[in-house]
């Protein structure tokens, strides 16, 4: 399963990749905004050096919702980089925009899927990543991890090529799930993946190595 950092922090991105785990990012204009970048000219400047720290890919998502907006915004944005992913919400637009991506074999993320049959048709234009929003499922009550779990074993049904990565994930155990449920890839924000690191037994195993060790070297 691959790790995607879901951020716009350049410094958070570096810490993560000195990691070794850094397999991509993803973006929206969220977060972008959360780092203070505005402008179309920052954005475009702050996509670059994003795609330019890592090896994987890098979503960047387009703002028009109309059909000739999308496959304008997606082409200056793909052109950015060869890593850049054009991340395109779900709509009848976004849909139509992905199989002209897919036509003119640019890269292509699905965002804001919350059903399994949205993931079809997903997969049927040709969308490189779909991008279920586990964690705001759970929000409502419904569950995420089944949407995971439905999505990966209609994709393995008729073999689609598109990946799943897995979104809104906001804790340890949504990465566990998603993992058990053969999720493609799970981007999360860097704190979520820094908790993959604790373990209480981990802390208290430690402690006691290093309480032996200087007991024997008094």
């Amino acid at each position: 399963m691959k790790f995607f950092i879901d951020t716009a922090n350049l410094q958070q991105i570096k810490e993560f990749n000195d990691l070794g785990l850094c397999d991509g990012v993803t973006t929206n204009p969220s977060l972008m905004a959360k780092e203070g970048i505005s402008g179309k000219s920052n954005i475009i400047e702050h996509y670059a050096n994003i795609a330019s720290m890592v090896t994987g890919h890098v979503s960047a998502e387009v703002i028009a919702t109309d059909y000739e907006g999308m496959i304008s915004e997606g082409r200056e944005l793909a052109a950015i980089a060869e890593n850049i992913v054009v991340k395109v919400p779900m709509t009848v637009n976004g849909i139509k925009a992905i199989r002209t991506f897919h036509d003119d074999g640019i890269l292509t993320n699905c965002t804001l899927v919350f059903s399994v049959t949205q993931a079809i048709l997903a997969a049927k234009a040709g969308a490189t990543y779909v991008s279920p929003f586990m964690g705001r499922l759970d929000d409502i009550a419904y569950s995420g991890i089944e949407l995971i779990n439905g999505i990966v074993e209609v994709y393995s049904n008729y073999m689609f090529e598109t990946e799943v990565l897995a979104a809104s994930v906001r804790h340890p155990l949504h990465v566990s799930q998603c993992a058990s449920a053969s999720a493609d890839v799970v981007t999360a924000p860097f704190s979520v993946f820094m908790q993959l690191f604790n373990n209480p037994l981990t802390d208290i195993g430690l402690a006691k190595f290093l309480e032996d060790h200087a007991k024997l070297n008094k």
